[in-house]
């Protein structure tokens, strides 16, 4: 298949290796961070922070949080151009989706006069909220849809990247507290080009199912 849409996902895979002196341009970060601004959420609760790595300071500082688990991502911490932490909010409240519902007025998106009604719609997060107040479950799962949109947005950009889970998030907590404002970040994506002579993953054919064993046409 030729589409566009369907090159861009047979190009992306996960980087092994990255090339440390090659860095990713301002004005491309500034697209991906835009695409990533402008992913999709159940009730445009948006219930995440961002936390974009680029200087070596702050490398050092991730790298640092791999020193109890993980030790096999720790390159990338200081190989990509940049890391994005993906972090969600496991206490999103009420007042919290205010704030969401009152940039649907200031946007022109929600007319003024349905505020109430659209505040409403944080039923869907009360459904998911336990007696302390925690939806983490329901927050994380959000988050995962900006996850999925920057990893499309880094392949239509031709820029490598690697997700990873295989993150400490304690210590992600304890080293990034004051940026990281009560989130909780269990997902890390490094980017970045790929090093051409290590990074053995690099060109490799796509190992997917086929479509009739994974999905049902009625």
């Amino acid at each position: 298949m030729s589409h566009a849409i369907i090159k861009d996902l047979n190009s992306r895979y996960t980087a092994k290796k990255f090339d440390k002196n090659k860095r990713i341009p301002a004005d491309t970060m500034q697209v991906i961070l835009e695409a990533l601004r402008l992913s999709a959420s159940s009730i445009n609760s948006q219930p995440w922070r961002f936390i974009v790595i680029e200087s070596e300071q702050a490398k050092q500082r991730f790298a640092q949080s791999f020193d109890k688990k993980h030790q096999f991502n720790q390159h990338h911490a200081t190989d990509a151009s940049h890391t994005i932490l993906l972090a969600y909010d496991p206490y999103f409240s009420l007042e919290k989706f205010k704030k969401r519902v009152d940039a649907e007025v200031s946007s022109g998106h929600l007319p003024a006069d349905k505020y109430d009604a659209f505040l409403g719609a944080y039923a869907f997060a009360k459904a998911n909220t336990d007696k302390q107040g925690f939806n983490g479950h329901w927050t994380k799962a959000q988050l995962y849809l900006a996850l999925g949109n920057l990893m499309h947005t880094l392949a239509r950009l031709g820029i490598d990247s690697t997700p990873m889970e295989g993150v400490d998030p304690e210590r992600i907590g304890e080293l990034f507290a004051d940026e990281l404002q009560g989130h909780v970040c269990e997902v890390a994506v490094a980017m970045g080009y790929h090093d051409a002579k290590e990074d053995w993953n690099a060109g490799l054919p796509k190992a997917r199912l086929a479509q009739q064993d994974i999905m049902t046409i009625i």
